[in-house]
């Protein structure tokens, strides 16, 4: 995401806990920031793509006197994937300092980011959604405007949960085809023909039948929007029984020591399954 703003010409100053991932980004025309503080002192508008909301408060000093002079004046543009309550509250954390705060989750893996083909969905104020809206068409073939926070992030979990469920199921269809020892390339030709195909079933699918299990989402990833989306459900008061089965598949293939492989590796987990009957 941040190599397709540089080549775009968007100037970039960037920052990571793990320097050496700079490198790359700098190759492409970012600077890099010395210090984290840095990056709040040069800055107007900073995106965060943290791994988790303990990482998003560590980065904003939350939890100290520092948080209101880091985002005071501020648009603060959080694309991470975190619990919508927490969205919710950061935002009034942020906005009571005197910052803004934006919701821009996005859509997609390692090649659509690489493409610059991901869908971001934005909440927050409109006029501060409007002012770096232009930021997102480097990075995203589309964007939608979800409405107040937590919108965006309550959309970004609906599409994970048809995402994971989608996968798991094409895993599992895979697997029941090779066991019945049907032609896998024909297989894939029915499916790609037909209505359930999709770009995600057509690279997927060909990598179940490879047994190709090079990440690009991968299984603790997975595993951590599955427990999300599942949270957030049990916060709602919302059923969500195919993702609480997927949930089980992706805890065991993690287990199994694949929490590094791509999620079409939960297909391990549905196979290890055959052995249980």
């Amino acid at each position: 995401m941040a190599i397709n703003l540089c080549v775009s010409g968007v100037p970039l100053l960037v920052w990571n806990r793990t320097i050496s991932k700079c490198e790359s980004l700098e190759a492409g025309g970012a600077m890099t920031a010395r210090t984290l503080e840095d990056v709040f002192v040069r800055s107007d508008i900073i995106f965060l793509m943290l791994s988790d909301h303990r990482a998003i408060d560590d980065v904003l000093s939350r939890d100290n006197v520092d948080f209101a002079r880091r985002v005071r004046g501020k648009v603060i543009v959080n694309t991470s994937t975190v619990l919508p309550s927490y969205s919710a509250a950061l935002e009034e954390s942020v906005r009571d300092a005197g910052g803004s705060y934006i919701e821009a989750p996005v859509s997609g893996s390692r090649k659509p980011a690489e493409a610059g083909q991901l869908v971001a969905m934005l909440s927050g104020d409109a006029g501060q959604i409007e002012r770096i809206r232009h930021l997102f068409r480097p990075m995203c073939r589309e964007t939608f405007n979800c409405g107040e926070v937590p919108g965006a992030l309550k959309m970004k979990l609906a599409v994970n949960l048809f995402l994971i469920t989608m996968v798991t199921g094409l895993a599992e269809a895979t697997h029941f085809a090779r066991q019945l020892g049907l032609d896998l390339e024909k297989f894939i030709s029915i499916v790609d023909a037909g209505p359930m195909a999709s770009d995600v079933s057509r690279v997927k699918i060909r990598k179940l039948a490879n047994e190709d299990f090079a990440r690009q989402a991968g299984i603790t990833d997975v595993l951590k929007n599955n427990w999300l989306v599942a949270t957030t459900a049990r916060e709602a008061g919302i059923a969500s029984p195919l993702l609480d089965m997927c949930y089980d598949l992706y805890r065991e293939t993690e287990s199994s020591g694949f929490s590094e492989l791509d999620m079409v590796a939960v297909v391990k987990a549905i196979a290890r399954r055959d052995q249980m009957r």
